[in-house]
């Protein structure tokens, strides 16, 4: 491991410490029942953002730990048909609001720990393919925002730009060819440039310079299109070419089969 690639992991493991604590800034002092209100998520409550993202640490957790423990565990999981994600909502749902609080709390605190510890190139298994402890930090901190987002509208709060940003478009510019497996369509071929305003009047790229296809617009726009919390028709992106306009019509940066998303006019512009 070099140097460089270890000062950026400790970064990245920052990154998410900074997102954690912007979360728990919203939910710190919510009563019980505000912890149940409904967030933009069908059926969701700002309860669930936060023990969907708890049992998750604690599974990331696992298979950075123990990765035959937390193999064997998915893989039974999958030969009885159990569905990760409605289990670890029906674990949240059956404690008090408070608790379910309190586990994303202690949950999160055990990954950090565990990711400090563990080098950033070792392979950790998942409920999908495999990962490096690297993308599986990047991929909770996604993870983190996305559902934090959730909560802020459930609050009536402004999405925040920040340079954290940066990781979430990163995996959603790299998500690109399995948003088109997870609607069973072949990806196009064609290579897109992506230039995104950072909120700092930086520009982040992706992509050849001379790509006929382009994507062009503030990176909080995109990151909020790729995870699925605002509409196309909602944001203020740009897109050049039948393969970048095919693409953001149905981009997501999350695994999974595709989300029902949010409709036209749910939210105004950024």
């Amino acid at each position: 491991m070099t140097a460089d690639r270890a000062e950026a992991y400790r970064r990245l493991i920052e990154d998410l410490e900074a997102e954690t604590a912007a979360v728990r800034g919203r939910v710190d002092e919510l009563s019980d029942d505000e912890l149940l209100a409904p967030t933009p998520a069908q059926g969701w409550t700002i309860r669930d953002q936060l023990t969907h993202l708890a049992g998750f640490d604690d599974a990331a957790a696992l298979a950075m730990s123990d990765p035959d423990a937390a193999s064997r565990s998915f893989a039974d999981a999958f030969a009885q048909g159990a569905d990760p994600i409605a289990a670890v909502t029906e674990r949240g749902r059956a404690q008090d609001p408070g608790a379910g609080r309190t586990w994303f709390h202690e949950a999160r605190a055990r990954f950090l720990a565990v990711a400090a510890a563990t080098a950033p190139e070792t392979r950790v298994p998942w409920f999908g393919p495999p990962m490096s402890a690297m993308s599986k930090v990047t991929a909770r901190l996604m993870e983190t925002w996305a559902h934090g987002l959730d909560i802020s509208d459930a609050l009536g709060e402004a999405p925040e730009a920040t340079p954290r940003l940066r990781h979430i478009a990163h995996i959603g510019v790299g998500a690109r060819g399995f948003a088109f497996a997870a609607r069973g369509l072949p990806a196009p071929s064609d290579p897109i440039r992506v230039e995104l305003a950072g909120p700092n009047g930086e520009t982040w790229t992706w992509g050849p310079p001379d790509a006929a296809d382009r994507v062009s617009g503030p990176a909080l726009d995109f990151c909020l299109l790729v995870t699925q919390r605002r509409h196309r028709d909602d944001v203020d992106l740009a897109a050049v070419g039948e393969a970048a306009t095919g693409w953001l019509a149905i981009a997501q940066a999350f695994a999974g089969p595709p989300g029902a998303g949010r409709t036209p006019g749910q939210f105004p512009r950024t």
